[in-house]
């Protein structure tokens, strides 16, 4: 007897019974192979099998990590049961009761981390095969895996044995304790956590579909126990997760549309069978079914099978009761707070739901109940949201909450673009009171700015642009005061756009929005030149931000059509002077740096044959389309912005622009001919694809010969346009060079005049043979400045100061000597001072006269 023997060992050692050395191991694995394959031909090697195992009730014995689920195959239900306890016994992290001297106990991570290697997950999920109709067997399987499934390694294993499948199938057995439904479904749970899709493709089976949907319908029905209400709402996670898979078979087995009745029966009261008897409570789990139910809503309204469904169980009329201002809670026994997380719950659901039902949703009137319910959350009534719920973010104490999903809602349908819907918005003044709630939401934003109020004014602004596009009434109805309130968002702070909040999304709102309501309507563009929109929009073209750019330059393209608007786009001077010529010129060159066009480094054209091709588009090959087809030389004129550019300067002129430099013009040259460029490149393009399937005839060759002749000339007639420009550039620059460089020397050559007379001052002062060198010279001067010719009884006076002893020039001294009488009459000849005093007394007297004169008042 080898066990006997082994017995015999462990006491000639001092062991205890309930201890092995794992250096043993492979002994006592050999020992319980031997008892397993004669356990049906002799009883003792049962007993000693049976004794073995029940002495390893602790985790002491490694071995089992091995061993135990191949043992499973023995025919006993006390050795699987104790196989399934050793196995549960793994995760008790309780020591041995007795510690061996000179052995150190193994610890339970080590025991698991065997388990896993071992693959023992495994074996135990194709052990259920052997103990089907074992009750007692079954629940002690479940019970190790339940705890084997705690691992991610042990799922993978049992997902490798069909686990998922294996345990739905078992799931609506018979079971009076209830623990087969509660252990299954805490495994399935296990192994969603850790292998969600295997898991859902193992059950998307009609089999295991029925089996899901008779034990949920039979908790719903008569389950009413806290635990029974718990387990039910986890099976209906399950089959939310199912409902995600298309390839799960939730029609055919009639789960769908019971879930459709069951998230709708108690809005709307029509009588189904398939919830005949069915009544809810208002406690916690049947709160939580309510939501999950609307979830699965959620999820079916993105299958296409299941549209047909949601139309005739009045999902539409359900989801829409909850649309209503909140005086009180919607069901006498729903908390407040509850009520208002279903409600947003409802209307959030409802924006998935409404453009699959059109047709329902214009019956039953939504457009006005969404319009008067927005009217109620701008209004003053008192309402304390709770704002506790994942939809109610940002809404406690608000009604944000309300408008953000009822915005969406709208978007939702106004996005299909269906004619009859946004009539029948904009029929009950939709435009006007979407312009309030924009005010309203911008008023709030001035407070305090959050993702919430920007998502709101965002959604506005699209539905704005959605209802006025190609209509020029509402363009009207919205320019009397949608242009004020688009100004504030094209004159956002450009530092703002990086805040991650979503300001970024708002400003192409905004952009999108004065496209579609303003540019088309004269009255709206008119008022929007008025107050510098234009200004505004090139300040943000300004900011070089690449993602505005196609949007702000196809606005100013089309604004360009109404005739006061090329004046404003002149007159406009951003930093640093810079036009909008320049500002344009400029962007082209970034856009054809981006794109690989090559051009030297005086920006000239270097490809004659393809001057405006990107690096892209010469690498694309030929391929033949068909004529409905655009090619890649048109398809790229959307992708970049030289289209928007070459637009707009044709409407500006490509003459007289102001401040452009060489290099300016030298691109512009380009522009100026970029439809012929990319004329030629069509061209080229047609002759390629030709080549590809047939030669041309003669007449047609030659044509397209000289058509592609006639495009390298434009290249290189641009090119020496392009060559003149920068060469009287540089011309001018010489010119200006030159007159820089004499209008140094000048500089230079006064400086050398101050200097030398500087000295000669220095040497006249210092030394006095200078001096008189100087005053000879003066002299010489003087004398040689006089007139040569005599007058005739003239006085002769001396310019020469007598007594001057300075060295330099002489100051404002000047001797008037009279003239004498004998030579010339006058006044100045009279020399008697008597007939002086009388002439000044008579002076006096006339003034004198002329004062009475003036203070003297006339007597009749």
């Amino acid at each position: 007897d080898l066990q006997e023997l082994y017995f015999c060992k462990i006491a000639s050692k001092n062991l205890s019974i309930d201890s092995y050395p794992l250096k043993d191991l492979a002994q006592i694995i050999e020992i319980l192979n031997l008892c397993a394959e004669k356990m049906n031909e002799q009883e003792p090697f049962f007993k000693r099998f049976r004794h073995c195992l029940l002495t390893c009730s602790f985790v002491n014995y490694i071995f089992f990590l091995f061993l135990t689920g191949y043992l499973m195959r023995v025919p006993s239900s006390q050795v699987r049961i104790q196989i399934c306890k050793c196995v549960v016994s793994f995760y008790n992290m309780e020591l041995p009761r007795k510690l061996l001297s000179g052995y150190q106990p193994t610890s339970a991570n080590y025991k698991i981390q065997m388990a896993e290697l071992g693959g023992l997950a495994e074996t135990l999920v194709l052990s259920l095969a052997l103990v089907e109709n074992q009750l007692t067997e079954k629940l002690w399987v479940l019970k190790a895996l339940q705890h084997l499934s705690s691992s991610g390694i042990n799922c993978r294993l049992m997902m490798k044995a069909q686990a998922a499948s294996r345990l739905c199938l078992y799931l609506n057995g018979v079971d009076p304790s209830g623990q087969l439904v509660f252990r299954s479904s805490e495994i399935l749970w296990n192994l969603l956590e850790n292998t969600s899709k295997e898991v859902v493709n193992q059950l998307s089976s009609l089999e295991c579909v029925y089996a899901l949907k008779e034990v949920f319908v039979d908790l719903l029905m008569h389950g009413f126990r806290h635990y029974d209400r718990q387990l039910r709402n986890d099976l209906l996670v399950i089959a939310m997760l199912l409902a995600q898979n298309p390839a799960a078979p939730m029609i055919e087995s009639g789960f769908t549309k019971l879930l459709i009745v069951l998230a709708t029966f108690t809005e709307v009261k029509i009588p189904n069978p398939l919830v005949k008897g069915l009544k809810l409570t208002y406690s916690y789990e049947d709160f939580e079914l309510k939501k999950l139910l609307f979830n699965v809503i959620g999820f079916l309204s993105k299958d296409p099978r299941a549209v047909q469904l949601l139309s005739e169980n009045d999902v539409m009329p359900a989801l829409l009761y909850y649309v209503k201002p909140n005086q009180k809670p919607g069901f006498h026994d729903w908390s407040a707070a509850q009520y208002e997380e279903l409600q947003l719950h409802a209307i959030a659901i409802l924006a998935s739901v409404a453009p699959l039902l059109i047709d329902k949703y214009l019956s039953c009137q939504a457009n006005t109940l969404l319009l008067v319910f927005l009217e109620w959350c701008i209004g003053q009534d008192p309402f304390f949201g709770q704002g506790n719920s994942f939809h109610g973010r940002g809404g406690r104490g608000n009604k944000l909450a309300q408008m953000r999903y009822s915005l969406r809602v709208l978007r939702s349908v106004v996005s299909l673009h269906d004619d009859a819907v946004n009539l029948n918005l904009c029929d009950q003044g939709a435009i006007s009171q979407l312009l309030d709630i924009l005010k309203y939401a911008a008023n709030k934003s001035k407070e305090k700015e959050d993702a919430i109020l920007l998502e709101i004014q965002a959604n506005i602004l699209f539905l704005l642009s959605v209802l006025c596009e190609n209509d020029l009434h509402r363009k009207e109805l919205f320019s009397y005061e949608g242009v004020d309130i688009l100004i504030p968002f094209i004159q956002m702070d450009p530092k703002k756009l990086y805040s991650g909040l979503g300001h970024n999304c708002l400003l192409f709102c905004a952009l999108d929005c004065l496209w579609s309501c303003v540019v088309g309507c004269y009255i709206a563009e008119d008022c929007f030149l008025e107050k510098q929109g234009i200004f505004l929009l090139l300040d943000l073209l300004a900011l070089k931000q690449k993602n505005l750019y196609s949007t702000i330059l196809g606005i100013l393209v089309e604004f360009c059509d109404n005739p006061k608007t090329t004046s404003h786009i002149s007159t406009w001077r951003g930093e640093k002077d810079q036009t909008a010529a320049n500002l344009l010129i400029q962007l082209w060159r970034q856009e054809e740096l981006e794109l690989g066009v090559k051009r030297d480094r005086y920006g000239r054209i270097v490809d004659m044959k393809r001057p405006i091709a990107s690096s892209l588009q010469k690498q694309q090959e030929v391929v033949p389309m068909p004529a409905s087809c655009p090619s890649f030389a048109i398809m790229e004129i959307s992708e970049n912005i030289r289209a928007k550019i070459y637009s707009l300067l044709c409407k500006l002129g490509f003459e007289n622009l102001p401040g452009l430099s060489a290099k300016d013009f030298v691109t512009l040259a380009i522009i100026e001919h970029y439809i012929d460029f990319k004329v030629g490149e069509v061209w080229r393009e047609l002759c390629a694809e030709l080549k590809e399937e047939f030669r041309p005839v003669t007449p047609d060759e030659e044509a397209l010969k000289f058509i592609s002749k006639v495009s390298e000339d434009t290249g290189r007639m641009v090119a020496t346009l392009q060559t003149e420009v920068l060469e009287s550039q540089h011309h001018k620059e010489i010119q200006e060079e030159e007159k820089m460089y004499t209008k140094i020397q000048a500089i230079h050559k006064q400086r050398e005049i101050v200097n030398k007379s500087w000295e000669n001052f220095l040497t006249r002062t210092s030394n006095y043979e200078a001096l008189k060198k100087a005053k000879r010279l003066q002299e010489k001067s003087v004398e040689a400045s006089r007139s040569k010719l005599k007058t005739q009884n003239g006085a002769v006076h001396s310019t020469d100061i007598k007594g001057l002893s300075t060295t330099i020039g002489s100051g404002r001294l000047v001797t008037v000597q009279s003239t004498p009488p004998q030579l010339v009459g006058g006044p100045l000849a009279v020399t008697d001072p008597s007939v002086c005093e009388g002439a000044l007394k008579k002076i006096k007297r006339v003034k004198m006269l002329d004062s009475v004169k003036k203070d003297s008042v006339p007597v009749e």
